[in-house]
């Protein structure tokens, strides 16, 4: 380590003189305490330090180190199950070890230096790998099997491997490579400012299923595809977050809480362990990584929780796994952005925000994708982000949404008027919008069925007759339309309240596959087309409403995904009603 030392202090920022050898992005230890840094600027023999702990009590003059290294994460078995601060100090061994508040300039390993793991080899010895291949496999988790691999940029002839019990740190195979003998090791060490390599990019073609039917029949994201929840404060962004780290058929989630509320982050640590997987009914922190980072924590450290997840879903993605990743939320993360800006004093952008800040939010959502991975077997893994945006006052305008939609591909636009009605989630249909329902077109024929589109459409131009019907009725009122617009009104209302209303609180209705939506959405619009024949024909639609098919519509969503045959009972009930 070089030894420098302090000439300036403001807030997060520290800067220093005479650290030789510095580089951009390497990490430091800053006075007495070693707190934990990063270089940001360099200017001249001044290095410009962001700090990712509390730098009250830290003096001008006090020491300097510089480790030469970049910020970077552990990578190994162990992840799965574990909760993080910003860079990966594991909390829950910290609150052990120290109690409740987390001491400045603590350093821990990420991983357990002393649990084995069993190793179970996949390759034989002699065999020719290469960057990617899988060596060997260890259950990590009853639901996660990590598997590991060469490290990238290494390849060569395998001269040594075999079955065992081994800590992160012990070597589990040997590589000749270019008569460089290489031990390879189940921990790797990765920056979190550099993208993990891969073999090919695909088209997302798969739907991430959320069972939440408003995000999934009308707005739905793909499996390695990106999405936005911006929305003002109470209109429901962290419950849509839980929910899709909940339900969402990934292989792994990765949580990051940056920069929310205390009560919301410790709501996740509540409630995830006791919570189970619905797919395996096992426990669902088996499949989960939460990276807390609270907005009482330093603002310079969000930052760095962002990168931290993101790399971590990276890794498991190269495993060949469909990741994903929740950021709750980037608008935090900017704020983190703009306070250094301002601190270093550079031109700002928009509204204080840094002048590069849109392409610091494409670095962060290009890293998702649907990949083929390193390694000869050719895998297929896939990283999903979703991220909240919490512009203030929900102002769509806001310089961090405008950027993040120059990027994503889904925009839920959450609705404070919804939310006011206690209509959940409030994801504004008329202002939403999917790009990948083209994309996963094949998938929704080949698996559900071929008239979930057209039904998709049918529901969608409904609720936007509903929109200019409702000015009408502003003005003169329901009884002066025409019977089939008290229909449209009449149909809407159904989609709104039996279809796309949705409590995430009942244990029924959490959660809904796509058959279900789609004979939901089915038995919704066959009803408006028989009533629609009759209207036509000079029926009142007061004449031909049923109570007893309204009431069994209104209970649909209480069918059980185990019984989804009640749902031919009730489509059999409204063709009889168009031989009336």
């Amino acid at each position: 380590m070089t030894q420098a030392e302090i000439i300036r202090i403001s807030g997060p920022l520290v800067v220093v003189k005479g650290l030789e050898g510095a580089k951009m992005y390497d990490v430091v230890k800053v006075g007495e305490d070693k707190l934990i840094g990063e270089i940001v600027e360099l200017k001249d023999e001044l290095c410009f330090i962001q700090v990712y702990e509390e730098t009250s009590g830290l003096g001008i003059g006090e020491p300097v180190y510089s480790t030469h290294q970049p910020l970077s994460v552990e990578l190994g078995p162990g992840l799965v199950g574990s909760i993080y601060d910003g860079i990966q100090r594991p909390l829950d061994i910290l609150r052990l070890k120290q109690g409740d508040f987390i001491h400045r300039g603590l350093e821990i390993t990420a991983l357990d230096r002393e649990k084995l793991w069993h190793f179970i080899p996949c390759v034989e010895k002699d065999n020719f790998v290469q960057e990617g291949d899988i060596l060997g496999e260890v259950q990590e988790t009853n639901l996660v099997i990590h598997k590991i691999m060469v490290p990238p940029s290494i390849k060569g002839k395998l001269l040594e491997i075999k079955e065992g019990d081994y800590k992160v740190t012990d070597t589990i195979a040997k590589i000749d490579s270019e008569g460089e003998i290489i031990e390879i090791k189940m921990l790797q060490i990765w920056p979190v400012r550099k993208q993990r390599p891969i073999r090919e990019r695909l088209v997302p073609d798969s739907p991430l299923i959320t069972g939440q039917r408003v995000i999934d029949t009308f707005f739905p994201v793909a499996k390695g595809g990106t999405a936005c929840i911006p929305g003002p404060f109470g209109s429901g962004k962290t419950v849509c977050q839980h929910q899709l780290a909940k339900w969402s058929d990934a292989n792994i989630i990765v949580y990051v809480a940056c920069g929310e509320r205390g009560n919301e982050a410790a709501d996740v640590l509540l409630s995830f362990p006791q919570l189970k997987d619905p797919y395996t009914q096992k426990p669902l922190m088996e499949r989960t990584i939460i990276v807390a980072n609270t907005s009482n924590m330093p603002v310079a450290a969000r930052e760095a929780s962002i990168y931290t997840g993101i790399t971590i879903a990276e890794y498991f993605r190269d495993m060949g796994y469909s990741v994903a990743l929740m950021a709750d939320s980037t608008s935090r993360w900017a704020e983190a952005l703009r306070e250094i800006s301002g601190r270093l004093e550079q031109m700002p952008g928009e509204e204080g925000y840094p002048a590069d800040l849109s392409s610091r939010i494409s670095e962060f959502y290009e890293r998702a994708g649907k990949v083929y991975c390193l390694g000869k077997d050719k895998r297929i893994g896939s990283l999903s982000i979703i991220g909240a945006v919490s512009p203030p006052g929900g102002d769509l305008s806001d310089p961090v949404v405008q950027s993040t939609l120059r990027v994503v591909k889904v925009f839920w636009a959450l609705d404070d008027k919804l939310a006011n009605a206690r209509h959940f989630p409030a994801i504004n249909w008329l202002l939403s919008y999917s790009l990948y329902l083209e994309n996963i077109k094949k998938y929704l024929n080949e698996n559900i069925s071929e008239e979930f589109i057209i039904l998709i459409q049918k529901a969608m131009r409904i609720l936007e007759e509903e929109n200019e019907l409702l000015e009408i009725v502003r003005l003169v009122g329901e009884e002066a339309l025409s019977e089939r617009d008290k229909l449209i009104l009449h149909t809407a209302r159904s989609i709104r309240e039996d279809f796309l209303h949705q409590n995430a609180f009942q244990e029924m209705d959490t959660y809904t596959s796509l058959r279900k939506q789609y004979l939901m959405l089915k038995s919704i619009i066959l009803l408006h087309g028989v009533y629609l024949e009759k209207v036509k024909k000079g029926s009142l639609l007061n004449d031909l409403i049923s109570l007893e098919l309204e009431a069994t519509i209104s209970r649909m969503k209480y069918i059980k995904e185990t019984e989804l045959d009640e749902f031919q009972k009730l489509i059999k009930k409204i063709k009889e009603i168009e031989n009336v």
